[in-house]
């Protein structure tokens, strides 16, 4: 999953529940692959005809696409058991070849297997993160286990696993390609941290523990959709919606006929609703309630509550890591990424904390300072900040971001969004003429070409709005990964979103923040449509967890250049671009709340980190978050990002374990990397721009990601360029 911060996650939870250790979303196939399928399909009752849309290879123009509108639900199950039983077949034929072992025979022939259930395990993972609904949530919680120990049969195999250590060993192995020998490395790496050297009871117990997380991680998941999704808060009159703009209060009215309320308003307990009003709302009283709904996602007590999942979740990952031989799940998640110790990405979240802090302190006296001005006589609180600090922003830098949304239209950030593809890339996007299949009317889909050649390069599907049964926040896919060792097979990628739509006709304003997260997530799917590698399991955005978001943040830059917004960004009555005057503005206040903002990052990043290096210490969740915050003297007027019973980048999978501090740490490389265009001839450098795709966007993990950086920039990343992004101080310190 790549997510924002919201931004949380920008592959689909297949990518996490079914490891990396098979190649994923390939389409060439083993001989005789089909017949295979039918019979293991046979074999788990997929005789009838109309189960073959799961299981069967894709069909339809650009190389195959989901038959996403012949799903059904009940279909999942024996769909994923035929495919699981397929590619354990395929394992047990490479691992049993009598022949000795060779990188074709073994470790190009493991990026062959597992077709079948690639196809079956993507539609799945996409019905769960965008149409969930109880009956589907019933085989999730069946399917998780039996997915989690499927992927143990793999990885536990000794046999397989002497063949791709052979292969690693080997001599001949120094006579393959660069590429090849990433990939062998890959497999090796991933095989031996899967426990492929514990002893036979080590393998059972393991196997044991990842089929409870894999369960865990599954009912984390649907409580926070559940109160997502149920939990609203209702508006009963005008009064109400006091300080709220038309568009919001259109979309608002639609969000609660749909729940039934026909006549009345509702704050649907998501980001993308809550952030407004909590922005623009007068009543007071109105936004703590809706704050409080929103902070205590998963932490109500009840069914829902994921306090407890997370104190098994954290022990369960403690006891694995040191069954694997690594201090804390901490060590062992950051082993292979680019920061290889957790002491080494504390020193950056803490080198950061104490400018963002006093930040902070700024603000509040600002916003204070304000509200005594008015004669407000409150104290500023959390469900406060946001409200003064467009207050603040609006007499300090004469600017309204109610305003500025005027001139962000959504169709209009996404047609940017083309043009900078255009323009960088040379890819172009046009709405495919072909009847191609969606899981929602929602979703649209676009060809992807070449612009020099004309040549197809991919297909983008985009899914931009809220709904019931959608999971929340901002994220890319790849239902199907490039690769060209078999035949040149296209990637088809996807963006999703939850922007609440407003009436039938009328154009979807959004913040700036907003549009900036449009550019983020297409900056993943451009990652994935650029990529130019021989083997799926390299290609795209198989890097490293604290490398992947560093060609997403790089791309939110060309937001704000001056080429993007006089083509599109144009009011939506007047259609005239957006004057230089507040463009200026914008640029001025471009570092304005940068305390709040990373601060509340900040906080979350460090309570990953530090519950996943308590190792097996037993946690009181909400005691452990309070204590920690007040150690590191967390501003009251501010909460985590995401608060620890509703932090999906670290329990809704292993995913952003120990892990969120990839943020900031691929933003290091981002502003160091925007530096480069500045020191040329600006954000379209043709000859930057080039290198920026060759040794960047086109490589996947071809190769180790410091190194590419180093061929990109001539040196590592500094981490002063950050802090100048940010408008804090520069403090002298070690390079990272």
């Amino acid at each position: 999953m790549f997510n924002r911060e919201n931004k949380p996650t920008v592959f689909l939870a297949a990518a996490v529940a079914l490891a990396i250790f098979y190649g994923a979303y390939m389409t060439s196939f083993f001989e005789n692959s089909v017949n295979a399928a039918e019979t293991a399909a046979n074999a788990a009752g997929l005789d009838d005809p109309g189960h073959d849309p799961l299981v069967r290879p894709w069909a339809g123009p650009y190389g195959g696409v989901p038959a996403f509108d012949k799903v059904k639900i009940e279909e999942f199950q024996p769909a994923l058991e035929a495919g699981m039983a397929e590619q354990l077949k395929e394992i047990d034929a490479i691992a049993n070849v009598r022949s000795a072992p060779t990188f074709s025979n073994t470790i190009a022939a493991m990026e062959r297997s597992g077709q079948m259930m690639n196809r079956v395990a993507t539609v799945y993972y996409i019905w769960s993160a965008n149409v969930n609904s109880p009956e589907f949530a019933a085989v999730e919680r069946e399917m998780a286990p039996k997915l989690a120990a499927f992927n143990d049969k793999i990885t536990q195999n000794e046999a397989l696993f002497k063949r791709i250590e052979a292969v690693y060993n080997s001599p001949e192995k120094a006579k393959l390609t660069p590429e090849q020998q990433r990939l062998t490395w890959v497999y090796y790496t991933n095989f031996v941290r899967a426990g492929a050297r514990l002893d036979a009871k080590e393998k059972a117990r393991l196997s044991e523990i990842n089929q409870q997380l894999a369960g865990l991680f599954t009912r984390f998941n649907q409580n926070l959709l559940k109160d997502e999704s149920d939990q609203f808060v209702a508006l009963e009159k005008e009064d109400d919606l006091a300080g709220m703009s038309r568009a919001y209060r259109d979309s608002a009215a639609a969000a609660a006929a749909a729940k039934g309320l026909k006549g009345k308003w509702i704050v649907r307990n998501t980001r993308s609703s809550v952030d407004p009003f909590l922005t623009y709302s007068e009543r007071r009283d109105l936004r703590e309630k809706v704050w409080r709904m929103f902070i205590m996602r998963g932490d109500n007590g009840g069914d829902t509550d994921n306090k407890s999942t997370i104190a098994d979740i954290l022990q369960l990952r403690a006891e694995r890591a040191k069954l694997l031989g690594y201090e804390t799940h901490a060590h062992w998640r950051l082993e292979n990424a680019m920061a290889k110790t957790p002491e080494r990405a504390m020193e950056l979240l803490q080198a950061v904390w104490t400018p963002a802090v006093g930040r902070v302190r700024e603000e509040v006296r600002d916003m204070q300072a304000l509200a005594d001005k008015e004669g407000a006589k409150i104290k500023i609180e959390p469900w406060d900040y946001r409200f003064y600090m467009e207050k603040v922003r609006k007499e300090r830098y004469d600017l309204d971001a109610n305003e500025v949304k005027e001139y962000l239209q959504l169709d209009k950030i996404r047609d940017a969004m083309f043009w900078v593809a255009e323009e960088l890339f040379d890819l172009t996007f046009s709405p495919v003429k072909e009847s191609v299949p969606v899981f929602h009317p929602d979703v649209t889909v676009w060809e992807v070409k070449d612009k020099r050649s004309g040549k197809h390069v991919g297909l983008w599907y985009f899914d931009p709005y809220a709904r019931d049964g959608k999971r929340s926040g901002a994220w890319m896919n790849a239902y199907r990964r490039q690769s060209r060792f078999d035949g040149d097979v296209t990637t088809i990628v996807s963006n999703n979103s939850n922007f609440v739509k407003g009436n039938p006709g009328e154009p979807v304003l959004i913040s700036w923040d907003d549009a900036s997260t449009m550019f983020h997530e297409f900056g993943h799917a451009l990652h994935g449509l650029a990529s130019n590698v021989n083997y799926p399991t390299l290609s795209g955005t198989a890097v490293p967890r604290d490398y992947v978001e560093f060609p997403s943040q790089l791309l939110e830059h060309w937001l704000s250049t001056p080429e993007v917004l006089q083509r599109f960004a144009l009011h939506f009555k007047t259609g005239k671009p957006i004057p230089q005057d507040l463009v200026n503005k914008i640029e001025r206040a471009s570092t304005f709340n940068q305390g709040f903002a990373t601060t509340e990052y900040l906080a979350s990043a460090f309570i990953d980190m530090k519950l996943h290096l308590a190792g097996s210490r037993k946690i009181d969740v909400a005691k452990f978050e309070k204590e920690t915050l007040d150690k590191l003297g967390m501003p009251r007027e501010i909460v985590m990002r995401h608060r620890t019973p509703q932090f999906a980048h670290a329990f809704g999978s292993d995913g952003y374990s120990a892990g969120y501090y990839s943020y900031l740490w691929s933003d290091v490389i981002t502003a160091d990397a925007f530096d480069a265009f500045r020191e040329g001839k600006g954000p379209y450098d043709r000859e930057v721009g080039q290198r920026m795709i060759k040794y960047i966007f086109s490589i996947g993990n071809t190769i180790d990601p410091a190194e590419a950086y180093r061929n990109f920039r001539g040196r590592d990343p500094r981490v002063e360029s950050l802090m100048i992004k940010r408008g804090f101080e520069v403090a002298d310190r070690p390079g990272n």
